[in-house]
């Protein structure tokens, strides 16, 4: 191929424009060699090998983008030699800057797709990195290509970008607010792909599916997407449930409103009946002779029940509760556990349960949370205690009936 440049380098002005012909010509013959013989067999020659490195380099395309360069080089050092084909000579040589900044382009992605199969991808996601690297190569690229068109030095370009800074700025506005919230997302942890993530403000409950540099993709549970500006994101406030994933327990903050008109002193009876309850039969048998003695100690009989110390429905009931739970094998017994009466309100007086199910699984969850509040709700009444419920419409005509 040499000898065939050499000769055709000898060849007369005048006969330049079939020159040209042979060069193109030349030029297709050279990719046709490298895009289907060199290229096809360090594919075979990679396939062959046990590491996915040298597949995700083909996957990107980096050897197709380089199989352009051999052409382009040919053409370029023949037309750079005859000085009516300068504008060629230009074009070629931009051709060729741009063939190198999408071989470099694809070596990056390359590089995320490496490290994305690592196990330090779930610890760092460098994917808004990638891209601002990739931002700052083409910056570059787009300077020494209009460079080489115009005829310029990149250094003379470069220093008229001073006076364009300011609109450099508002034009990558965005980009550079962007580029500060993924700093902070790293940095910090705020959160990586796959935590679920809560920004009402912006109608997004779900996992974190990618970030980039400028926007974040959170999969909502109905499994639409919520594509989120980084920025904005950062600006404003959201809720990472990460922490109650690691930590193996996930929270039960729910309240069963008592009627205050069912809540009483126990009588006898009522005492005796609780007895056979083996979660509070020692509770009840340790109270009531709690309370014996020290109305024994102040002379108070059982004349009057407001002069002593004496068990309630309502306080029995929560110790119930709290036997319960602590009994239940789905409750995690090493987090906060709290049974807490809240204060009275229109709606009856609230009894909060206020603890940790061991299992963090959404739908384990709700069946574990639902099959609890079952069965409290429904014991409730054996405690002479009703549930406190707003009137419905049949209990308004019920009450005009009588």
């Amino acid at each position: 191929m040499k000898q065939v440049l050499d000769s055709v380098l000898s060849i007369s002005a005048n006969q330049g424009y079939m020159v040209f012909i042979w060069i193109l010509f030349i030029s297709f013959i050279a990719y046709l060699i490298t895009r289907y013989i060199i290229l096809k067999s360090i594919s075979s020659l990679f396939k062959k090998t046990s590491t996915d490195i040298d597949d995700i380099l083909i996957e990107k395309g980096l050897f197709n983008r380089l199989s352009y360069i051999i052409p382009l080089l040919i053409i370029f050092n023949f037309v750079n030699t005859i000085p009516e084909y300068y504008l060629i000579s230009r074009l070629t040589l931009a051709l060729i800057t741009i063939t190198i900044l999408a071989s470099i382009n694809s070596f990056i992605s390359s590089i995320n797709a490496i490290y994305l199969k690592s196990k330090y991808s779930n610890k760092l996601n460098i994917k808004s990195y990638i891209q601002i690297f990739k931002l700052i190569i083409n910056l570059f690229g787009i300077i020494i290509i209009v460079a080489v068109l115009s005829g310029k030095s990149p250094v003379y370009l470069l220093s008229g970008i001073g006076a364009l800074t300011a609109v450099l700025m508002l034009v990558f506005k965005d980009t550079i607010l962007s580029l500060v919230s993924s700093i902070q997302i790293s940095s910090n942890d705020l959160f990586k792909v796959g935590d679920w993530v809560e920004a009402p403000q912006f109608g997004a409950d779900g996992d974190v599916i990618d970030i980039a540099l400028h926007t974040v993709k959170i999969q909502n549970w109905d499994k639409t997407i919520s594509i989120i500006p980084t920025h904005k994101l950062i600006d404003s406030s959201f809720k990472n449930w990460k922490g109650m994933s690691e930590s193996g327990g996930r929270r039960v903050k729910r309240s069963i409103n008592i009627d205050m008109n069912s809540i009483k002193f126990c009588t006898q009876d009522m005492i005796d009946r609780y007895k056979k309850f083996n979660l509070i039969k020692e509770y009840i048998e340790d109270k009531v002779s709690d309370i014996d003695k020290h109305n024994t100690s102040k002379n108070i009989t059982d004349e009057a029940l407001v002069n002593g110390r004496n068990l309630t429905n309502i306080g029995t009931f929560r110790a119930y509760i709290s036997a319960y739970l602590s009994n239940h094998p789905q409750i995690h017994k090493d987090m906060t556990f709290l049974i807490r009466q809240l204060s009275p309100t229109e709606n009856g007086v609230p009894i909060q349960v206020y603890v940790f199910i061991n299992d963090t699984n959404w739908i384990n969850y709700e069946a574990i949370q639902s099959d609890i509040f079952d069965h409290l709700l429904a014991i409730a009444q054996e405690f002479d205690l009703k549930i406190f419920q707003n009137p419905t419409g049949r209990d308004l005509n019920n009450l005009k009936r009588s």
